[in-house]
């Protein structure tokens, strides 16, 4: 892997824990409890706490309690691998049933996530330069007068991607079951993502909407070259 620019992660990973029915109320407890713990982990430069659902309206019906996001940028390889022996992914270990880990490394961003820029900005060029399969990270807080129409807008886009070639795995996450939607995906190309994008009508139809329709308060885009994909989600490996 090269060496990352200077305001960008040497890695970035995802891991999408899932549990059994039983387990639900210590996923939630750790939730809270892992809070602080991400805060100071060494070398964790930006981390999130992520419930999932499955996308398909963005609302609370979407909300998959059996299964649950950790999100971590990191300064350096050395320290992303430190944390798996660290209590956070022990504690998730102990009580998870699967686990699916994307080892991430960015290739462009735009936008901002709580005020911040966490996968550094955007490289045009480093992404078409890039072969091989690509991961998508989307973020957007709601203003919360706009959500309803938001909301109408999404079925399609989400009947749309599940059917494009190209996707190995897509899940909805978010910090809040409203009002805070992301998305997580991964392509086995640039081509397929940009397929979906670029010439789904009803991505397409979203996009153009979007700045007359003023439905964020904040967003984000990232893309990320795909290192490394292991473990299963919902039993089948992406």
């Amino acid at each position: 892997m090269p060496a990352p620019a200077a305001d960008r992660p040497a890695l970035v990973t995802l891991d999408v824990w899932g549990v059994a029915p039983r387990a639900v109320p210590a996923a939630l407890a750790r939730m809270a409890l892992d809070r602080p713990l991400l805060a100071r982990a060494p070398g964790a430069r930006f981390a999130r706490l992520l419930g999932t659902g499955d996308g398909r309206s963005f609302t609370v019906r979407d909300a998959d309690p059996l299964h649950w996001a950790v999100l971590v940028a990191w300064d350096s390889l050395a320290h992303a691998a430190a944390f798996e022996s660290s209590r956070t992914v022990r504690a998730w270990r102990g009580l998870s049933r699967e686990r699916l880990r994307a080892e991430l490394e960015p290739l462009t961003s735009r936008g901002r996530w709580g005020g911040r820029e966490p996968f550094g900005g955007e490289d045009l060029r480093g992404a078409r330069a890039h072969t091989g399969p690509v991961a998508s990270i989307t973020r957007a807080r709601l203003r919360p007068l706009r959500a309803a129409s938001f909301w109408r807008a999404v079925p399609p886009v989400s009947a749309d991607l599940r059917r494009v070639p190209g996707l190995r795995c897509a899940l909805g996450v978010g910090e809040a079951p409203l009002g805070y939607q992301g998305t997580f995906s991964v392509w086995e190309s640039t081509e397929a993502l940009r397929g979906f994008a670029h010439r789904g009508a009803a991505h397409v139809d979203v996009m153009d909407r979007t700045p007359a329709e003023g439905w964020y308060a904040e967003e984000l885009f990232a893309r990320f070259a795909v290192r490394s994909l292991t473990g299963t989600l919902d039993g089948r490996v992406p």
